[in-house]
């Protein structure tokens, strides 16, 4: 890995983990849209696994609602860890050169369900049926792009949960969902020893930058920022698909 390379990852990190402290998420999602220029989607994956985690399991923790979000969301969390399981390979397997457009695509639509402002509405009474089905969709999205905010974010943002409580419940998702990654991630071989002093750095990097953002959060205009963040991922999007189509 050249030294511009690993600046660079540096520079993603940073980036991702502000994002993430102004607004609760993008991390994973900024992180594997842009480390997908420079490297294979599975070696992203694993530079990525390390703070993503610690930065979800810091959400998870912080706030008083996690055991409820656990009794109330445990099916969708086991579906997404079988979603994920039952589709390894697709980052390394035949399927590999088209995982990036995948990535592109799940960008577009994050994006695009960000500008309209779009949400879910779901009711209590289909949960029971949903929930799986969003996990497991979740799950498979994840094993292919390394991203886990499809469809299981517009998903808990419709389930009528409080900010705070909607925060936790995020930061549930996510941390289920990198655990369930790194297996499959572990079983293909691509965390070794060559990537440990760059996913430590990411480590590092991305705390920074969470915590500046943390920071910064009650000083940056939110509406500003989301119409900025919504349009870079839309435009990073469209650029990995259209990398792929020509």
């Amino acid at each position: 890995m050249g030294a511009d390379v690993f600046v660079f990852i540096l520079a993603v990190f940073v980036l991702g983990g502000f994002v993430k402290g102004v607004i609760g998420l993008g991390l994973p999602t900024i992180s594997m849209g842009l480390l997908a220029l420079v490297m294979p989607p599975v070696e992203a994956a694993a530079v990525l696994v390390l703070p993503s985690l610690l930065t979800n399991v810091w959400q998870m923790l912080a706030g008083l609602s996690l055991v409820s979000a656990v009794k109330r969301l445990w099916p969708m969390m086991l579906a997404i860890c079988a979603g994920t399981w039952a589709s390894a390979g697709l980052m390394t397997g035949a399927y590999a050169p088209f995982m990036t457009a995948l990535l592109g695509v799940t960008l577009v639509l994050y994006a695009l369900s960000g500008f309209t402002a779009f949400r879910f509405h779901v009711e209590r009474r289909t949960e029971p049926w949903l929930a799986p089905v969003i996990g497991g969709v979740t799950g498979a999205i994840t094993a292919a792009t390394g991203v886990f905010v499809i469809p299981a974010v517009p998903y808990l943002q419709g389930i009528g949960l409080e900010k705070d409580d909607l925060v936790q419940a995020l930061g549930l998702s996510f941390t289920v969902s990198t655990l369930a990654l790194a297996v499959n991630i572990v079983r293909a071989g691509a965390i070794g020893g060559s990537l440990l002093v760059t996913t430590l750095a990411a480590l590092a990097a991305a705390i920074g930058g969470m915590t500046i953002g943390q920071v910064l959060r009650s000083r940056l205009r939110p509406l500003v920022f989301r119409r900025c963040f919504f349009g870079g991922l839309l435009l990073l999007g469209v650029y990995l698909i259209a990398g792929v189509l020509r």
